[in-house]
């Protein structure tokens, strides 16, 4: 695959291509505006193309947040209700079978603790629907693990997860992890939801075992946010090269996104629960 700057995101790879007047065959897109939030739809159809973009054949969703900041008190329950439906119109199943949800990453290092922080804002059910069928017949059956890190437990996620997987047997997993982007104006303001799994830290150059179908058996979506810019990617001075910039307020704008997006993966995966539903459950 072809490689230009440090990014994750399949919108800035087809950005950087279309400023460099390059065609993209084997692409398509399209930008809409749903409610306050622009929403970008990148297909990427085939083989060239993927080579092109640096990325798997797949659908790749991003929404900006930007309408965020604003602070209406109906804001975040606006942008949970996007995401779910956009991670819902992905999804392989809804109700039938497990899902294991996975939050990638290092808790003990801010810009890495994305997945792990939304996993803690999702309902685990499984357990729950066989013990109480009756009071929790209508969830849909949910797992959750928070992998860690190579350096602090000797695993790599991917094979945690495959162990995870052969023997649950899930009909999906979800992942989330924080991303690098080449902007500093997506930092923790932009969602990125694909279909074609992910590769743990292809973004800042340090690829761990990719997580798809191929390797866990079952479907693997994907959920993002770009936490850390490649100081390299605005600078060519030779101090910047291996250099990350992260925003000043990281740790609580990584917190709230990743509550954000685990409260959007509940509202995904079970039918007809709410926002307000959801802080009841989790308190």
């Amino acid at each position: 695959m072809e490689s230009r700057f440090r990014t994750d995101l399949a919108l800035e790879q087809r950005e950087s291509l279309l400023s460099g007047g390059r065609e993209i065959a084997g692409c398509e897109a399209r930008e809409e505006l749903k409610g306050r939030f622009r929403v970008t739809t990148v297909d990427i159809l085939d083989e060239r193309a993927a080579a092109k973009l640096c990325k798997p054949i797949g659908r790749y969703v991003t929404i900006e947040l930007d309408a965020l900041l604003s602070r209406r008190e109906s804001s975040f329950a606006e942008a949970a209700e996007l995401l779910a439906l956009e991670l819902r119109a992905m999804l392989t199943c809804q109700r039938e079978g497990t899902t294991l949800v996975a939050g990638l990453g290092n808790a003990s290092m801010t810009p890495d603790a994305l997945g792990p922080l939304a996993a803690d804002s999702v309902l685990a059910t499984r357990h729950l629907k066989a013990q109480l069928p009756e009071e929790f017949g209508a969830f849909s059956g949910v797992c959750t693990v928070r992998p860690g890190v190579l350096g602090t437990t000797g695993l790599e996620s991917a094979e945690m997860l495959r162990a995870i997987c052969g023997f649950l047997s899930p009909a999906q997993v979800i992942v989330v992890d924080a991303l690098a982007s080449a902007s500093l104006g997506r930092l923790c303001r932009t969602v990125q939801i694909s279909n074609s799994g992910i590769v743990p830290g292809s973004g800042v150059g340090n690829d761990r075992a990719e997580l798809c179908e191929r390797t866990l058996g079952a479907p693997v979506f994907a959920l993002g946010v770009p936490t850390v810019v490649d100081a390299a990617n605005f600078s060519d001075s030779e101090e910047a090269r291996g250099m990350f910039v992260t925003p000043r307020d990281i740790d609580a704008s990584v917190r709230d996104i990743a509550k954000l997006i685990g409260y959007a993966i509940n509202l995904a995966l079970h039918d007809g629960l709410t926002v307000t539903d959801i802080d009841m459950l989790i308190s």
